[in-house]
């Protein structure tokens, strides 16, 4: 059920679906100064225009407000994005009417690359698996005091390949380096003045790494960019993780490899479609780890995405706004 918070005679703010950013961890508060705020937990598509009608300042994560959706929002002035991507947004349609669209960029950095390594370390050291294995008694029943279930890999001196070199991207080398790890980059924006970074085309990267971790937008040129034809270029031992968007990867291709054995794992945090279809071939994959796309969550990063997303309002609110998508 909606709430509302304390009421002003200003401004009418609707979030449409504050549920995953705000279980109940985080306040609101802050919403409250502009005027009346009402905080949806979710919103049906059927339900958009209805809650949102009498919005001026309107707040979502995925609930799509495309062209048609915007068109019956008269009073609509901003849009806040709680979210990096704002591909729900026509932001088009947005412009042409007048209303401003904000973003909240790299609040949840560290948090997807410490993600991006807890798939790799599990799937490097089995740690579920082995995990699994002692709950269900075979470490009490072992002759030995130790067992392993599948060989365990060392990350020291093998190549890590990351495709996309922003805010996360960087963040991950560093960590990468840490471990001993050799890094190989593609990315369209290079970095001349860093003459340590090791630039690759991209089939390169995908011969030579031991794994490559993705941190690129989705675009129409990297939709489907994992494919079989770059899988097949992939070690045997080589190991997928993907924490950026599940449309970069051709899902039945990833999933083939995985079975057959062409491929050693994947740690995956992002599907095609969230929630996945129960008929996802990569849910049933051999070696395939899935969280549900929670990089992002850590309280740590919601406390930075709320604060940033409730500096963009007030910034708007002065006449001076911010991370602005559609100027």
């Amino acid at each position: 059920m909606p709430h509302a918070a304390k009421t002003h005679d200003r401004l009418n703010v609707v979030v449409l679906d504050g549920h995953t950013l705000n279980p109940g961890d985080l306040s609101w508060a802050g919403l409250e100064g502009p005027g009346t705020c009402t905080v949806h937990d979710r919103t049906p598509p059927e339900l958009t225009v209805e809650r949102a009608r009498d919005a001026e300042i309107l707040f979502t994560n995925k609930v799509v407000l495309g062209r048609a959706e915007l068109a019956q929002l008269p009073r609509l002035r901003y849009v806040g994005v709680l979210a990096t991507g704002f591909n729900v947004v026509d932001v088009a349609a947005a412009r042409e009417r007048g209303i401003v669209v904000t973003n909240v960029p790299a609040y949840s950095t560290p948090s997807v690359a410490q993600l991006v390594f807890a798939h790799l370390l599990n799937l490097t050291h089995r740690v579920a698996e082995h995990s699994d294995s002692v709950r269900r008694g075979d470490w009490v029943r072992s002759p030995d005091f130790c067992y392993w279930l599948s060989p365990l890999v060392e990350l020291d001196g093998l190549t890590l390949g990351l495709v996309g070199f922003g805010r996360i991207g960087q963040a991950v080398r560093r960590v990468a380096q840490s471990l001993g790890l050799q890094v190989l980059v593609h990315t369209r924006t290079r970095h001349p003045s860093d003459d340590t970074i090791a630039y690759v085309e991209l089939d390169d990267l995908f011969r030579r790494s031991d794994v490559v971790s993705l941190h690129c937008p989705l675009t129409e040129l990297t939709h489907g960019m994992v494919d079989a034809r770059r899988l097949a270029l992939m070690k045997r031992s080589a190991f997928l993780i993907n924490t950026s968007r599940g449309p970069l990867v051709d899902e039945p291709a990833l999933a083939a490899a995985l079975n057959e054995g062409r491929l050693a794992g994947a740690g995956l945090d992002v599907l095609s479609a969230e929630p996945p279809q129960a008929d996802n071939p990569l849910l049933t994959a051999r070696n395939c780890f899935i969280t549900p796309h929670l990089a992002w969550a850590t309280k740590a990063a919601r406390e930075r995405l709320l604060a940033t997303a409730l500096g963009n309002l007030r910034a708007f609110l002065a006449g001076q706004p911010t991370n602005v998508i559609n100027p």
